[in-house]
């Protein structure tokens, strides 16, 4: 891959990947926007009269924010692996590799592409939501920031996970047994402060925690850990798996012979 910067092919390869979930809206979008709509009348109706997990604010309304940042999680990851094991499966990624782009370019492109597709999810959740629950923003700034990190960190993890498979069932494995239950288990449907104090403690080590955890405080202003305290950590963790993420495509790892 070429060292020389490279716009043209950079914003080619991007904006490739993003007609691509694209042209399949009903299954990238609209699909996760239910899912999490499901889960907002089906938890939201069953413990709206009987959980209060932050003074003044309804369960229903708490509820949202998570299920919008684990539709981020889940969608922004789903968009890099697919498409790189797919290419990888059918032979074309040598096509991409052939283009004068640098390990940086290549590799922003599909981030950036997993954050346009998380984001657009996201949206589409608040919005729809708005129909069911007054959802109070405090701190637009920490919405927006924490969104696009909470994607492009996850979108790093997918560009990982995608050159790291050798096949769709490796891919399914890694999203089933880490991805889902690191989302699952990071404070979407319930506060931390409710665990017993050794699960309270656990929490904290999963990175997914703070992204939930800052992303609801910029609704509300309230949270279970200090904002500055996730930012730092969604950060780190974004810096770690954005550097992963270059230096193996940078080696070649499983795309070059």
């Amino acid at each position: 891959m070429s060292e020389v910067c490279n716009v043209r092919g950079f914003y080619t390869l991007f904006a490739k990947e993003v007609r691509r979930f694209l042209k399949v809206t009903v299954q990238t979008v609209l699909t996760p926007m239910v899912t999490a709509l499901l889960y907002l009348l089906v938890f939201g109706q069953a413990l709206e009269a009987h959980v209060e997990v932050y003074p003044g604010v309804g369960y229903s309304a708490f509820l949202i924010p998570g299920l919008m940042m684990m539709s981020i999680i889940q969608n922004a990851f789903s968009n890099s692996s697919s498409s790189l094991i797919q290419s990888k499966m059918t032979g074309n990624l040598v096509f991409v590799l052939l283009a004068p782009l640098s390990s940086l370019e290549f590799c922003a492109a599909f981030v950036l592409a997993a954050v346009v597709r998380g984001l657009l999810v996201a949206l589409a959740v608040y919005v729809v939501a708005l129909w069911f629950v007054d959802l109070p923003l405090a701190h637009p700034w920490a919405v927006v920031i924490f969104a696009i990190v909470g994607s492009a960190t996850l979108g790093s993890l997918g560009v990982i996970a995608g050159l790291w498979a050798d096949k769709y069932d490796q891919l399914a494995g890694f999203q089933n047994f880490f991805i889902l239950p690191l989302s699952f288990l990071s404070g979407v449907f319930y506060s931390i402060n409710a665990l017993p104090a050794l699960w309270r403690e656990v929490s904290r080590y999963n990175p997914f925690f703070y992204l939930i955890d800052g992303f609801r405080w910029g609704f509300f202003g309230q949270g279970d850990a200090d904002v500055a305290v996730s930012l730092a950590v969604s950060l780190a963790f974004l810096v770690l798996l954005g550097g992963g993420a270059l230096l193996l495509v940078h080696k070649g790892y499983k795309i070059r012979a």
